[in-house]
Formats: structure tokens, C-alpha cells, sequence
């Protein structure tokens, strides 16, 4: 070949790999990250101030959380394999960005106005499936439209999104609070319900932004894209695609495991002598939901084996792809259920635990809750800062000390943080923090709006926060074929929500029977799972499949 030829070779296959993007570009390809974390931050800050407002005892907080979860163990899937297979004028993710968002708003407008338990319940499903329709596809669109050097930029990105859509959603009630702490004996107080509003319009218009100012690939293009990449990652892609599907007798065995599971623990809860004491009632509740869900699987397991274990409609499809999962994300998957595990216990025990250890009550209606969970929101409202730098760092980061160790001493900072909001005093030895620092003798304070009383952990809790959000995609996205994209991402959810489920139906009992009642030792237990995932995160291939 001359030199001509060759060049115009070249120039071909160049055109066949996906460009590099500008920073604006995927900016706002990440901008609608911005409103739903947002959404996020005010459910996770509030959604057991409501309840308690509304009449829940704090025995039945997780149950009451387990809508969340539910949610997205089923929306995300069946989002990811219809994404992977539509395409219409916005193209096939960019449409549920847009559904998920007009409902995720009338959800936040609901929520806070709901004169009753039962329906500030139920708009927490609606908006926590809502929220959930958005963001798979956000994570499968940065694997699409980014290629191998910008993917971690592409998700760094969507953590400053989150980070400064966490900050703000979880300051708005602070913010618009009166000032000194009242007691809310009348319900849901006004300042909350506005910062639900406001939310709301924050959520829906950017969202929009990412919408209508970005732009994707279509299927055909991926396909030539994936085809001409060259790399071993790309290898072991094809590879994975070229395995065999499980037999049926793969799902009897999965079967089998989960029924054995279901009919132990239904022995336990009836043969219990703790749980039949009136104060476990709460719990036992709770572990028959947990015995009905492993019951559910057990059922869908086999249904599956007695069909052949055969694909072509969407259960036989997403359980094969459970099973074929590629082996760099079923070890991820593993670090990913430690992590958000210990997050979910955070969310749902953190005002409780510190109105009750910090603060002295636990009278959800009283003027000293109302300042243990404003002491909450700060904290939240920090550690959601953090991503909005750390997550700028960590493509350098992973550069210069590989994607796994900086992802591991993410996960042993979020682990030490948790324990020690348990262990240490308010305060933290730092006062309220950034705030404490003023000039002059009007004591002008810019650094105000940072301020918490719990900034170590606040600090700690956001590097492993920006963590999660970034690393896990960032190596996962490298892992998985483009057709499959949509798919894998949703099941990857499995392994956020199953630890979130485990949670909200199994941790009352754990408090009570285990951990001496006290809610604030539940922080204690949620950071050394967190801290289990580093460990575990060793064990993740990554580096072989790379090299």
C-alpha cells in the first residue's frame, strides 16, 4: 500500500472511533444530574422527618423506606433493556430522561402536602420510580458518547452535578428555615414544603437542558465504533458476548438456594421467642417482607428453568444477563452492595441517631429534633459538596494511582466517617466548622452556608460519596458492550438496591436484638461494611482484563 492509501486507511478508522468531546459538551450531557440529585437530596433528607410529622414510629422508617428500593430493583432494568432497544427522535436514552422528570416534579410537589401517612408514602414510590427512570439512562449515556480516555471525565462530571445538586437539595430547608428551631406539633412545616417546590422547578428545568442541548449515537454508529476499537478491554467485550447462556439448571440451583433461604428464615421468625415479644412487632414486620422477597425470587428462578431458561422476552432476557454477567462487574457488584448498603443506613438512621444520641429525644415534633436534623442537613449538605472538587481530582487520581486503590481509599474514608458521627462528640472538635471562621467586627462569615457540626465525617462521608458515584462506572463502563449497554447498567442497580432492601426489612430487628436498641450504633455497623468494600475491592479483575 503507498503512503496515500495508507493515510486514507488511516483516516477512516479514525473516523470510526468516537471523537473527543468538548468540556461544554459533556457538561451538559451531565447537567440534568444537577436536578435529580437534587430530588435525591431532599427524599433522603426529609422522607423520615414526613413520615415521623405524620405519625411513623421509628421502628417502622425502613419499611416505610422500602419503596425506594422496590423501585428501582424493578423500573431500572426494564428501563435499561428498552433504552438499549428504541430509538426515536431524542434518541433512545434521552426520552426517559424527559418521562422520569415530569413525574419525579409532580412527585415533589406531592409529597411534602400530604395530609396523610399513607400518601406521603406513596409519593415517595412514585417519585423514587420517577428519579430512578432518569438515571440509569444518565449512566449507559456516558458510555455511549464518550470514548475510553473521556468516560471518567464523563462520569467526574456527573459527580459535580451531584455534588452541587446534593449540596443545594440538601441545604433548601435550612436555608429557608426561620431561623431558630420551632416545634412542628401542626405537621409537615412550611419552609420544608417550599424547598420541595423549589426543588421541583430546579429538576425539571435541567433535565430539559440535557434534553434538548445534547446529542447521541445512533445504534448503527456504536456498533462501528465498538467494532474498529482495538484494545484488550474491547477483546475482552466481545469475548463476553461470545459466552454461552445458563442452562436451566443453573436457575433451578438459584432456585433452590433462595427457597432454602425463604423456608429458614420463615422457621426462624415463627419459632423466634424474641420476635414474639410484643416490642419486636415493628421488626418481625419488617423480616416477613424480607422472607416474602427471597419467596418472589425463588418463584421467578424457577419459572425461568421450567421455560428452558430461554430469552426473547424481557424476564428470560434480564435473568440470563444476571447470570452472564462479565466477571469484572459480578466482583464490582460485590463493593457496590457494601457501599450503598452502608449509605442507606445513613439516610434513613442519621436524624433519629442524632436526635436521639446528640440531642436527647426522640419527639419528632419537638424544637430539639428540629435542630438535630437541621445539625443533619448540614452534614448532608457538606459531604455533598465535596464531590463538586473531589470528582475533578479523581480522573488525575486515577491516573496516577490507578482507578481501583483511589476508589478503595475512597471507601475506607466514607467507612472511618460514618463510625465516627457515632463516636465522637457534636461538634467534632470543630465547632460548626468552615462557619466558625469570620473577619471583622461585624463577623462577616463566608464561609456560612458550609458549615455543620459534624465536618470531619462530613468530609470523610463526601469522598467516599464522590467516590461511588464515579469509580465503579468509570471501571464498569470499560467492561461492558455497547448493545448492552442500557441493560447491564440496570442490573447493575440490583446491587444498590438488594443492600437497600436488606436494610429497610432487616435493620429493625438488627437494632433492637443486636445492637442494643441504640439507633446510633447502627452508623457504627453501616461504616465497617463500607470498609468491608475496600477489601473486597481487591478481588476486582480490573487490572488483568486491562493490561
Amino acid at each position: 500500500m503507498d503512503v496515500t492509501a495508507q493515510t486514507g486507511a488511516i483516516g477512516a478508522r479514525e473516523k470510526l472511533q468516537k471523537p473527543m468531546m468538548s468540556l461544554l459538551s459533556i457538561i451538559t450531557m451531565a447537567v440534568g444530574f444537577f436536578g435529580l440529585q437534587i430530588g435525591f437530596a431532599l427524599q433522603n433528607g426529609n422522607a423520615s422527618r414526613i413520615f415521623q410529622s405524620l405519625g411513623a414510629d421509628v421502628d417502622n422508617l425502613p419499611v416505610l423506606w422500602l419503596a425506594a428500593p422496590l423501585t428501582g430493583l424493578v423500573i431500572q432494568p426494564i428501563v435499561g433493556y428498552f433504552s438499549d432497544r428504541t430509538w426515536g427522535r431524542f434518541g433512545r436514552r434521552r426520552p426517559y430522561f424527559l418521562a422520569g422528570a415530569v413525574l419525579a416534579t409532580l412527585a415533589l410537589i406531592f409529597m411534602p402536602t400530604s395530609p396523610v401517612l399513607w400518601l406521603a408514602v406513596g409519593s415517595l414510590w412514585i417519585l423514587d420510580a420517577a428519579l430512578n427512570i432518569s438515571m440509569e439512562p444518565f449512566r449507559a449515556f456516558v458510555g455511549d458518547n464518550l470514548n475510553s480516555e473521556q468516560k471518567t471525565v464523563g462520569y467526574a462530571a456527573q459527580g459535580v452535578m451531584i455534588g452541587i445538586g446534593g449540596f443545594v437539595g440538601s441545604n433548601l430547608p435550612a436555608w429557608l428555615s426561620p431561623g431558630e428551631a420551632v416545634a412542628t406539633s401542626e405537621g409537615i412545616p412550611e419552609h420544608v414544603k417550599l424547598a420541595f417546590f423549589i426543588g421541583a422547578g430546579l429538576l425539571l428545568l435541567s433535565v430539559l437542558i440535557t434534553v434538548f442541548f445534547s446529542k447521541e449515537y445512533s445504534s448503527e454508529e456504536l456498533a462501528s465504533f465498538e467494532e474498529n476499537e482495538d484494545t484488550n478491554l474491547a477483546a475482552a467485550r466481545r469475548a463476553e458476548l461470545e459466552k454461552p447462556d445458563a442452562a436451566p439448571s443453573t436457575f433451578w440451583k438459584l432456585a433452590i438456594v433462595f427457597g432454602l433461604a425463604t423456608l429458614g428464615s420463615l422457621i426462624f421468625m415463627v419459632t423466634s421467642s424474641t420476635l414474639a415479644e410484643a416490642d419486636y412487632l415493628n421488626a418481625k414486620r419488617s423480616f416477613s417482607i424480607f422472607i416474602g422477597l427471597m419467596a418472589v425470587a425463588t418463584v421467578l428462578f424457577g419459572l425461568n428453568a421450567l421455560m428452558g431458561a430461554r430469552r426473547g422476552h424481557m424476564i428470560g432476557d434480564v435473568l440470563a444477563d444476571l447470570v452472564a454477567m462479565p466477571t469484572v462487574m459480578k466482583r464490582l457488584a460485590a463493593v457496590q452492595f457494601t457501599s450503598w448498603f452502608a449509605f442507606f443506613i445513613m439516610w434513613i438512621y442519621t436524624v433519629p441517631a442524632i436526635a436521639a444520641s446528640k440531642f436527647g429525644t426522640e419527639d419528632a415534633g419537638s424544637a430539639a429534633y428540629d435542630a438535630a436534623a437541621n445539625s443533619v442537613y448540614g452534614m448532608f449538605g457538606v459531604y455533598n459538596l465535596i464531590p463538586i472538587g473531589y470528582a475533578v481530582m479523581l480522573p488525575l487520581m486515577g491516573r496516577i494511582f490507578g482507578l481501583k486503590p483511589t476508589y478503595g481509599f475512597g471507601l475506607l474514608c466514607g467507612g472511618l466517617g460514618l463510625a465516627l458521627m457515632a463516636l465522637l462528640p457534636i461538634g467534632q472538635f470543630m465547632g460548626d466548622g468552615l462557619a466558625e471562621i469570620s473577619f471583622g467586627e461585624i463577623g462577616f462569615a463566608p464561609f456560612a452556608i458550609f458549615g455543620t457540626k459534624f465536618t470531619i465525617s462530613a468530609i470523610l462521608i463526601g469522598i467516599a460519596w464522590t467516590s461511588v458515584l464515579v469509580l465503579p462506572y468509570s471501571i464498569l463502563a470499560e467492561a461492558l458492550p455497547a448493545e448492552k449497554m442500557g441493560i447491564y447498567m440496570g442490573i447493575f442497580n440490583f446491587f444498590i438496591v438488594l443492600p437497600q432492601i436488606i436494610v429497610a426489612t432487616v435493620m429493625a430487628l438488627v437494632v433492637k436484638a443486636l445492637l442494643g436498641g441504640e439507633v446510633a450504633n447502627a452508623l457504627i455497623l453501616g461504616g465497617v461494611v463500607m470498609a468491608l468494600g475496600a477489601i473486597l475491592l481487591m478481588f476486582v479483575p480490573y487490572k488483568d482484563i486491562k493490561a
